[in-house]
């Protein structure tokens, strides 16, 4: 939409019910604010790069007609909190350029941020600006404040520096504090002290700690002390402080702001207090910020050290099957032999015992000259009376054969249960000399005083 709607065009121009008053004679508007508001803006891409609010036309003229500085079309791609101010090439009627805003974030498919865009005019002693945003923001809560300081709106910072109050207010310290709360319930469960992870239940699952549950919470943890780096706002500080020595700079010589010591330099000189009070504070909050964020350091790298433990020790209880897969596939190898063995020795007697007790063979010594023919010899066929000798031989000698065998085995056994004694041995020896070598090589690390030896 390209038109101008007519209480848009109205305002801009001051004209219908937007007129300024007629004053009576000798009174004069020693100051005032005029500002375009776009509160609660809802639309999802409000805040996306090179994305406006209102219509092409209906900014430009809003931009020419409020003498809005033309750089703001450029700031809407900045990322974290962004302070600009200077003064327009007008040197006729200057103005007090400035822009303000925070509109880097996305959350839930929504961008969320807020803009200010302020021209002050020395000639009207005028504020005119344009302020946007998301109710997320505090925006609102900074309008109803400007509201309640009607009386000094003569300076143009003082609406900036409110933004600024809410946006450093006592929640930004709260969320560190409760950032430290956390880090010391993740320091109790890292260190895994019975009597403390009683009390810390959340990560307790099932008698066994939740390492993936206490990783998490690092994550969370570290992104929560980031929250609103007090390095960013220090240096929105800052270029507050080169804005105010800007318009102090022209205004201290004017008679309408009253020179020194007037209500417009007092204003001045506490507006600058609130700076240097908030520099102090978000100072404190960086010192905070980093120790906790040491701390949350060393938690992670014991966290670390703790998981490749228990992977180191993981890993040796595998070799340590694996060694004894490998000595009883040996052993099984080994009673393949035997038996390999025993065919060896027992099966040619036994085939050759077979061949020859065929009919093929008779060892009959007969008294018939090998005269008698096959009838005589079928009558004649007799079993032995000494059979008895074969059985009598046989069972004994495969009884002492499996008794044999069965000495030998649980003679084996025995050896193979040493054996395991000292594959056990020796694998709690290997697990110590690691965990040695690297509680020695750890400590190697984190030494920190100089080792003499004594003349």
């Amino acid at each position: 939409m390209d038109e101008l709607p007519d209480e848009f065009d109205n305002f801009l121009h001051r004209r219908g019910a937007f007129e300024p008053p007629k004053l009576p004679p000798g009174v004069r508007l020693l100051s005032g604010v005029r500002l375009i508001l776009q509160l609660n803006a809802k639309h999802p891409e409000t805040f996306t790069a090179r994305y406006l609010s209102l219509s092409h036309k209906a900014y430009e003229e809003m931009v020419r007609v409020l003498r809005l500085p033309f750089r703001a079309i450029e700031g809407t791609s900045v990322v974290g909190p962004f302070f600009w101010c200077a003064f327009d090439q007008d040197d006729d009627d200057p103005h007090l350029q400035i822009i303000y805003r925070k509109s880097d974030v996305r959350k839930k498919g929504l961008t969320r941020g807020w803009e200010l865009m302020l021209s002050h005019s020395f000639r009207s002693n005028i504020t005119t600006g344009y302020a946007k945003g998301t109710p997320s923001s505090d925006m609102v809560a900074s309008i109803t404040h400007l509201r309640a300081c009607a009386a000094q709106v003569l300076h143009p910072m003082l609406l900036p520096i409110i933004i600024l109050s809410h946006d450093l207010s006592v929640r930004n310290d709260q969320k560190q504090r409760d950032a430290r709360e956390w880090l010391r319930l993740l320091e109790h469960a890292v260190s895994m002290r019975n009597e403390v992870l009683e009390e810390e239940s959340r990560y307790i699952k099932e008698s066994m700690v939740d390492l993936d549950q206490i990783n998490r919470d690092l994550v969370e943890c570290h992104s929560q002390v980031l929250w609103k780096r007090p390095q960013a706002y220090q240096e929105i500080i800052m270029g507050m402080y080169r804005a105010m020595d800007k318009f102090w700079s022209k205004a201290c010589d004017d008679p309408a702001y009253g020179g020194p010591g007037g209500d417009v330099d007092k204003l001045h000189r506490s507006l600058l207090a609130r700076l240097d009070f908030y520099y102090a504070k978000l100072k404190g909050i960086e010192n905070y910020a980093h120790i906790t964020l040491e701390r949350l350091a060393i938690q992670r790298a014991a966290l670390y050290n703790i998981i490749a433990q228990k992977e180191s020790k993981l890993n040796l209880q595998m070799a340590g099957e694996q060694r004894r897969l490998a000595h009883a596939a040996k052993r099984d190898s080994t009673s393949m032999k035997i038996l390999s063995l025993l065919g060896a020795i027992f099966l040619p007697a036994t085939y050759l015992a077979s061949i020859f007790s065929m009919s093929f063979f008779n060892f009959n010594n007969n008294n018939n000259n090998g005269n008698s023919n096959s009838n005589s010899s079928g009558n004649n066929q007799i079993v032995s009376p000494l059979l008895w000798i074969y059985f009598a031989i046989t069972a004994p000698l495969t009884l002492l054969v499996v008794v044999a065998w069965r000495w030998w085995d649980n003679r084996r056994e025995r050896r193979h249960a040493a054996e395991d004694a000292d594959l056990e041995a020796g694998i709690d020896r290997m697990e110590a000399q690691i965990m040695a070598t690297m509680r020695k090589r750890t400590m190697s690390k984190v030494r920190t005083w100089d080792v003499g030896t004594a003349s």
